[in-house]
């Protein structure tokens, strides 16, 4: 039964319209943050694993978003390759396996292929099959009488049949079309909006929708390095996503609204990931200086010593850990030839934060000291600096650091 209490589509009298003016800032320092993004050096396999964690984050994204409940194991166990489908127990778990062999299958269509229904049609059937096709065809337009109601407050999509395949068939010619004359990010914002507002299929709208807006961004400049997981903003302002929707539908879809808001998604997700860049720089930087510059340690003694702090070093690099848990790891490397391993480490690690490399900061509810390295050491020291550092470092045998074990 129809619920006639839903806001009714109307179709729209131009497929984009907003306020160049009131979008113009948002879309000057979005644009900077893509140019910057793309510019800023990388290794493959940094961006490898950056894009491994955005795929996810998208995924669980675009599922969340339609009321997908999964622990992050259970995220984990649906996106591993080597979990068999069979091996998917829930529908959730299913829908992010079905989403993530989607968003692969995106990034492989050519960018000189045209967008058309068939596309649409293609990435739909990908979308649920597998996990909603029990009861949404994949891939097939809805028919006559198959209306839905989505959003809050209700809407209704386009209806069903004639009408969902002609409004499709129009929006495919505006993007091919009267889209052109504007900017591509513009152009992906605006056809999610209009898909969204269609819903037409009879499930997995939403899903389709982000995927679409992804080919698009891609399109626009954001793949390979710059890949964005624009889901994981829209699930994080789910609220406002939703409510920035209805509005631009009760404006007569006036875009205005969404275009800034998904703009400041695009910025937003940009800075996150070249932050994340600019961290694995550092890091690389900071691992050429440290085996540049500790072997160069004229003693046998002290290149000994040196090996042992590299190591200390090697193990921060991935992440800042609690003093106890360093020397855990480290063990083994203060174990082997010596009589007292934990003044050895303690008197290495003291070393290292005199010449700056190390940070140490206690905690307030106890005695154990969290480390991290400095990762704008590289930049704070010369050659000659750490040279004139190791030869002044204190000789003092008590150490600053309180038991750890």
């Amino acid at each position: 039964m129809a619920d006639n209490s839903a806001v009714r589509y109307v179709r729209p009298n131009y497929w984009i319209i907003y306020n160049r003016d009131a979008v113009f800032q948002e879309l000057v320092e979005t644009k900077a943050a893509v140019l910057s993004l793309k510019a800023i050096p990388h290794q493959r396999d940094w961006v490898e694993r950056l894009q491994e964690i955005q795929l996810k984050m998208e995924v669980a994204g675009t599922s969340r978003i339609e009321g997908a409940e999964f622990t992050e194991l259970e995220l984990e166990t649906a996106l591993s390759p080597t979990t068999s489908v069979s091996e998917l127990i829930t529908r959730s778990q299913r829908q992010a396996r079905a989403a993530v062999n989607t968003y692969k299958w995106i990034s492989e269509i050519p960018g000189d292929r045209p967008i058309s229904t068939g596309m649409i049609q293609e990435i739909h059937a990908h979308m649920v099959r597998g996990c909603d096709d029990d009861h949404v065809p994949p891939g097939r337009f809805r028919g006559p009488d198959q209306n839905v109601t989505f959003g809050q407050p209700r809407h209704r999509g386009c209806n069903g049949g004639a009408e969902c395949e002609g409004l499709m068939g129009e929006l495919v010619r505006a993007l091919n079309q009267e889209f052109k004359g504007h900017d591509p990010l513009i152009q992906a914002i605006a056809f999610h909006y209009h898909f969204a507002a269609m819903h037409p299929f009879l499930d997995g709208n939403g899903r389709t929708a982000r995927a679409i807006e992804a080919l698009l961004l891609q399109r626009a400049g954001l793949r390979d390095t710059a890949f964005i997981a624009m889901s994981n903003y829209y699930y994080e302002e789910k609220a406002n996503y939703l409510a920035v929707l209805a509005q631009v539908r009760a404006a007569g879809h006036d875009l205005t609204a969404f275009v800034v808001f998904a703009l400041r998604g695009v910025r937003i997700q940009c800075e996150r990931l070249n932050a994340e860049i600019t961290i694995n720089v550092k890091r690389a930087v900071f691992r050429n200086m440290m085996f540049d510059l500790f072997p160069r340690l004229q003693t046998p003694r002290k290149r000994v010593i040196a090996q042992r702090q590299i190591e200390i070093l090697k193990t921060l690099l991935e992440g800042e850990i609690r003093i106890n848990e360093l020397f855990r790891k480290l063990e083994s490397v203060y174990t082997q030839k010596m009589k007292a391993p934990v003044p050895a480490f303690l008197r290495d690690l003291e070393s290292l934060v005199h010449l700056g490399a190390v940070r140490a900061v206690s905690t307030e509810k106890s005695k154990l000291v969290i480390l991290r390295v400095n990762l704008d050491w590289p930049q704070e020291v010369t050659e000659t600096d750490f040279m004139r550092r190791v030869k002044d470092l204190p000789k003092a045998k008590n150490h600053e650091f309180m038991s750890f074990t």
